[in-house]
């Protein structure tokens, strides 16, 4: 009997622990299916990979493989660990073994993907008679090797946000590449959703647009975690047909998941213990028994508060370190490389992180993975569980959830996990707003005829825009750059702005950075006095100079962390689309001003309030899109307006919540304001909007689908055994003027009648 197999017959034998699980899934193992290699692929590069121990290939490859020899774009979804690199790898190198010319351009989300995928590369061809040379070209990479890469790379790997700021701009020191480029391929394929999703397509329209201009006509080949709609995606990022490949030829090993509701300890009003604390519990037992385990979390602050427990936690030898590392955005390249590494050879035995380490980073086979909350979606939870699991054996998943609505629904209703497919990912290449910016970066880059299009985008009237704002002059039917500015440098493709707060240490000698955070979150992270975690070190911030971006700490060793909070303001801009009926609904452009005004500090373990403080600091601006409801008074069956305005609180907790199991979002992704007296309707409002500059589409979506929405809201309220209102379904109860839950349900009544 393995460890793992040991801890787990203790666990279905304390009734303390089996009191608190609501599902326990075993997913049978499963035998790979597997075809030899095709005709078509290089002898040497057959013989490389037997080298290697790789003697057939999983169906899957093969299939992939022998489209794209076809000439198709190929879109490849299979789960984590199906071997789906070897599925653009073999075509790519084996073209390049015929063709010394060849040039490939291979896209992944983030720059820890593409350092790994070069390590992954040049292990495949070191030993081919054949000379490849394989680079990542991002922000990293030394300026000595930039002119290199760009005249001899054979395959060059990056990311969409140096494709779209550093390449694409400067195509003609690119020739060599555009002029011979054979293949793109575009990895974690379902990243590229929401916002993101919305830039990268037009990124793509811009890429395609320069390979046409140099004569070369690339195939793409698309890799995917599972989601419901590869095929409708992978045609919005690359506006062209595909072979979609769904049947997973790899072999699977048995995974136990258990889903565990931490006990109530407070059963009248809901609240239930900390799904960190279990979180920490669970995690330790498995760490302390060897079982090599990768703890996620939703965010940095929850990193670093795990990451200090379990070190708290697990006793070490004098001189040894606990072995358990954390893993985020703001720490280092190095750091980050070294973690990847630890995990790889197994000196880390565990890894607390954020999404960051839910993509395809090698990190090695994992033997558990203990997810601290819903990671939001069915579609990554399911990536988060395939990070523990060897293709033989056992492995172990398990989701602890929290107080938030969506986690209880889910656990008290696994049913809707294990046999729902996965969500829809949503992106709106054609949003206005991004759109426009990416028509003024193409122009930059060559000239637009009059009659052109943007990809599959109709943008006659935004070249005219753009005219008439001297952006662009006409000449001959062609329109041509006339600013001196370069657009591409100030238009994010990311939710945040590019530019970051970087977090100095100054308590040595000399200053030290230690790692950054972006401009929007700073104000909630690097206030003034708050303690700034990293690495489970604690640093309390003597300064943060906004302006400059530079936030500058010293280490402290205190029993607390801070949470900030954020007050939002909304003010509508312009009405896209409206219905009014018993309730007046629309969607359209909202600005949203949010200001930090306050923070607490938390007690470590107890969580108790211990104090809190100001922040003085300026609001945040963000223009964005929303839906919104109006009540009538007449509808209201004279609901008292106290009665209203906590009816609108608990929606306002409740109903982001809910949207994200209808969209393939965060709950974080969208955000709600109630306005007892909205300005703009002079009546009680709640809006719902789009948490990203410019917004994505969610709103629109939620206009549409609403009904659905509301209906699951009900569901989750009438379903929760609360009195009066809970974390679990629409917050704690109303302070101000009585319960929240019967006033909440009474709106969704008027709502769904």
């Amino acid at each position: 009997m393995t460890i793992l197999n040991k801890i787990l017959q203790q666990w279905k034998d304390d009734p303390s622990f089996m009191s608190s699980v609501t599902r326990w899934e075993i997913v049978p193992a499963k035998e790979g299916r597997y075809r030899e290699f095709p005709d078509h692929l290089q002898s040497e590069l057959t013989a490389a990979l037997e080298k290697r121990g790789i003697e057939k290939l999983f169906s899957h490859q093969y299939e992939a493989i022998d489209a794209v020899n076809r000439g198709d774009n190929v879109v490849v979804v299979t789960p984590t660990a199906s071997g789906k690199t070897l599925c653009y790898n073999l075509p790519v190198v084996s073209a390049m073994i015929n063709d010394p010319t060849s040039r490939a351009l291979y896209l992944f989300p983030t720059k820890a993907l593409s350092q790994d995928q070069v390590a992954e590369l040049r292990d495949l061809t070191a030993g081919l008679k054949t000379t490849l040379n394989c680079h990542t070209y991002d922000g990293d990479t030394e300026p000595g090797l930039r002119q290199g890469i760009r005249h001899s790379g054979h395959i060059v790997v990056t990311n969409p946000d140096m494709l779209h700021a550093a390449i694409l701009p400067h195509h003609t020191k690119w020739i060599q590449l555009f002029q011979n480029l054979k293949y793109i391929v575009i990895d974690e394929m379902h990243q590229y959703r929401g916002v993101f999703g919305s830039h990268v397509a037009n990124v793509i329209r811009r890429l395609k647009r320069i390979c046409a201009f140099y004569g070369s006509n690339p195939r793409f080949i698309l890799c995917s975690a599972t989601i419901a709609n590869p095929g409708e995606l992978a045609t919005l990022l690359i506006e062209e047909p595909q072979t979609v490949i769904i049947e997973n030829g790899a072999p699977q090993a048995e995974k136990h998941f258990i889903f565990y509701n931490p006990p109530l300890v407070n059963p009248e009003q809901g609240i239930r213990r900390s799904s960190l604390l279990d979180a920490r519990h669970i995690a330790a037992k498995l760490i302390q028994n060897e079982v090599q385990t990768i703890v996620f979390t939703r965010s940095r602050l929850g990193v670093e508060v795990l990451l200090t427990y379990l070190r708290q936690g697990i006793k070490n030898r004098p001189g040894h370190e606990s072995g358990i590392r954390g893993y985020r955005g703001g720490y280092l390249p190095r750091e980050r490389r070294e973690i990847e590494k630890g995990l790889r050879n197994g000196d880390i035995k565990g890894v607390v992180s954020t999404n960051a380490l839910e993509l395809g980073i090698d990190i090695g086979a994992l033997d558990a993975c203990v997810m601290t909350g819903y990671p939001g979606s069915i579609a990554s939870t399911w990536q988060q569980a395939g990070r523990s699991g060897r293709r033989s054996g056992q492995s172990l998943a398990v989701l602890v959830a929290n107080s938030e609505p969506l986690n209880q629904y889910i656990v008290a209703n696994p049913d809707y996990f294990f046999g729902r497919t996965p969500e829809r990912a949503l992106a709106d290449p054609d949003n206005l707003t991004i759109l426009t910016n990416h028509v003024r970066c193409a122009a930059f880059e060559l000239p637009f005829d009059k009659a052109d299009k943007f990809g599959r985008a109709e943008i006659k009237d935004v070249l005219q825009f753009l005219e008439d704002g001297n952006v662009l002059y006409q000449s001959d039917g062609r329109y041509h750059w006339m600013e001196d500015s370069y657009p591409a440098e100030v238009i994010s493709l990311r939710s945040a702005t590019m530019e970051n707060v970087v977090i100095t240490d100054i308590s040595g000698p000399s200053p030290v950075t230690i790692g950054e955070v972006d401009r929007f979150s700073a104000p909630m992270l690097v206030h003034e006095e708050a303690i700034y975690m990293h690495g489970g070190r604690q640093f309390q911030v003597e300064k943060l100079d906004f302006a400059e971006k530079k936030a500058f700490v010293r280490p402290v060793d205190v029993n607390y962390y801070t949470d900030a909070n954020l007050s939002v303001d909304l003010r509508v801009l312009a009405i896209s689309e409206e219905e009014k009926t018993h309730i007046n609904r629309a969607w359209g452009d909202v600005r949203i001003n949010a200001l930090v005004s306050m923070f607490k500090k938390i007690r470590f373990n107890t969580h108790e309030n211990l104090g809190a403080g100001p922040v003085d600091l300026p609001e945040t601006e963000m223009h964005t899109t929303a839906f919104w409801i109006a009540f009538e008074p007449a509808t209201l069956g004279g609901m008292l307006p106290s009665a209203v305005q906590a009816g609108l609180l608990g929606l306002t907790h409740l109903i982001p919540e809910v949207s994200s199991l209808y969209l393939m979002s965060d709950p974080r992704d969208l955000r709600a304001v109630s306005q007892v007296k909205a300005p703009f309707t002079e009546l009680p409002t709640l809006f719902l909007y789009d948490n990203f500059p410019s917004g994505v589409g969610y709103s629109k979506e939620i206009y549409r689908i609403y009904r659905d929405i509301f209906r699951a809201a009900r569901s989750v309220i009438t379903d929760c055994r609360c009195i009066d209102g809970c974390p679990s379904c629409i917050g704690p109860a109303y302070q101000g003027g009585g319960p929240v839950k019967q006033p909440a349900l009474q709106l969704l009544e008027v709502i769904l009648k």
